[in-house]
């Protein structure tokens, strides 16, 4: 067993506990929150690949046990996984890895944003980062669930927090939403566990795939169970039908804070897709079911986002558009389009923060995100400005960016599935993602400045102008040398088909 495995949830957890704490201490929970978020990506790092059997209980077949009957060794009780397992692979540790990176520079600009600091708005972003963290890792649905619901809970609490109007109507319908979405994606894991005895993932395959998913009788109490469960990723990744609440979640946060929301959003995204993947990918209804919801994000995203004067919304939107090329990923189903979805995925957590926090620059100019409003903001700070229009670029898949090697790749996979329609939708979406963002770029930076335009600060912060940087710098390294996150997940894929 790894026994630094478990620190990577145990200690955004304590540092939450303590935030809240010292929540009256200004000084103190600055320096807590900026050590411990300087700790979880270091961490990432350093921890090695493999299993965490929580309370020590791993399977009979691992322990060494001698003189056990034929009545257990024979059969599955042998290499049942009776405790619950978290395990680190090549894939959770680049996303959590990035997580923390995001998590870090969000709250490095709101430290430095604000004069004085929360304890409960930190204590919502450390314990969602712990939420997300364990998803990623955990071999067992009903812990997934149990975070899942935290991370729901921790994102209505970080817009209940912000200052932005209508944010307590946002929460509120996010929560009605969420007494639904939550409870039938409970239900679905609850008919797994009675038909397959066990709420370990790697059990529930091995049950499903080689018996439960052939029979006439399981075969559609499995369907079922894997319609509820869709519903539920749907809800939590903030796909159609979830898109407009989703958006809206993201434009009425704190730019630091929405870059933390989107980063919630992806990561319980790919932690139950690969979920999925693993236990209904021989279904085709799986792969069908993804592809259609994938495109439909995909279009509405761009086009609810051509629609919009409100940067903050725009950038949501595209956001939810952008979550439409990670599933397309798992839609065509080979290690290659799998890697090039998950690839995108990590594109889009830098990207999306990069563009939240630089554009946020903007509303903490100006207290205003209506493009009509704004103008001339290039006089400000050219460099983040400049900075802005790259990580646009980067979104929209223009060359040399991360985002072009991984939509490329998404096109490519398409292509080589027989799927040539697919990848035109691709090409178009990326296309309309570059003007749309072009024509917000010029709106709030080109355009000659509003008489009537009120500041409320006069100069940018260094530490937002430093994030945007060092966000940009992954988007630019990435897309040079994509093989740095792209060959290890391909490695962990092909051992999943």
């Amino acid at each position: 067993m790894n026994a630094m495995i478990p620190l990577i949830v145990i200690i955004p957890i304590i540092a939450a506990l303590l935030l809240n704490l010292f929540g009256k201490n200004n000084k103190t929970i600055k320096v807590i929150a900026f050590i411990v978020g300087i700790i979880l990506p270091i961490l990432t790092l350093i921890t090695g690949y493999g299993l965490h059997y929580f309370g020590g209980h791993q399977p009979l077949s691992l322990s060494n046990i001698s003189g056990l009957p034929s009545y257990i060794s024979s059969t599955g009780l042998y290499n049942l996984h009776p405790a619950i397992t978290y395990n680190f692979t090549s894939l959770s540790k680049v996303f959590i890895f990035i997580m923390g990176i995001v998590v870090f520079l969000s709250i490095f600009a709101y430290l430095n944003s604000e004069k004085r600091a929360s304890g409960p708005f930190l204590f919502l972003v450390f314990m969602g980062t712990a939420s997300v963290s364990a998803m990623m890792m955990s071999d067992d649905l009903f812990n997934m669930y149990v975070f899942f619901e935290i991370a729901a809970l921790i994102q209505t609490g970080i817009i209940i927090a912000s200052k932005a109007e209508d944010n307590y109507e946002t929460a509120l319908k996010y929560m009605i939403i969420g007494s639904i979405g939550g409870p039938i994606l409970l239900l679905g894991i609850a008919i797994l566990l009675a038909i397959a005895g066990s709420v370990n993932i790697t059990d529930i395959v091995n049950i499903v795939n080689t018996s439960l998913i052939r029979s006439p009788q399981t075969r559609p109490i499995v369907l079922f169970s894997f319609g509820l469960i869709f519903f539920g990723w749907l809800y939590a990744s903030g796909f159609p039908p979830f898109h407009v609440i989703k958006s809206s979640i993201y434009s009425k946060a704190e730019p630091y804070a929405a870059s933390v929301l989107q980063g919630m959003s992806l990561l319980t995204l790919v932690a139950f897709a690969v979920v999925m993947f693993r236990i209904f990918g021989k279904l085709n209804l799986f792969k069908g079911a993804v592809l259609l919801i994938s495109i439909m994000a995909m279009v509405l995203g761009v086009s609810m986002a051509v629609m919009q004067t409100d940067f903050r919304r725009m950038i949501a939107y595209l956001s939810v558009g952008e979550l439409g090329f990670v599933g397309l990923g798992f839609g065509l189903g080979s290690r290659f389009s799998i890697t090039a979805g998950l690839f995108q995925g990590i594109n889009e957590l830098i990207v999306t923060a990069l563009l939240f926090i630089g554009l946020g620059a903007v509303v903490y100019l100006t207290n205003t995100s209506n493009t009509r409003k704004l103008g001339g903001l290039i006089s400000k700070n050219e460099s983040m400005a400049i900075m802005v229009l790259l990580g646009g670029f980067a979104m929209a898949g223009v060359p040399p960016f991360n985002g072009f090697r991984s939509k490329f790749m998404i096109i490519e996979a398409a292509l080589n599935s027989g799927f040539p329609e697919i990848s035109v939708i691709a090409i178009l979406v990326s296309i309309a993602t570059f003007f749309v963002f072009v024509k917000a770029f010029y709106s709030i930076y080109l355009k000659p400045q509003p008489t009537d335009l009120e500041f409320v600060h006069e100069t940018i912060p260094r530490s937002m102008v430093f994030a945007v940087a060092v966000l940009l710098i992954f988007c630019i390294v990435l897309g040079l040398y994509p093989g740095l996150v792209t060959n290890p997940i391909a490695e962990l894929i092909g051992g999943l088909l």
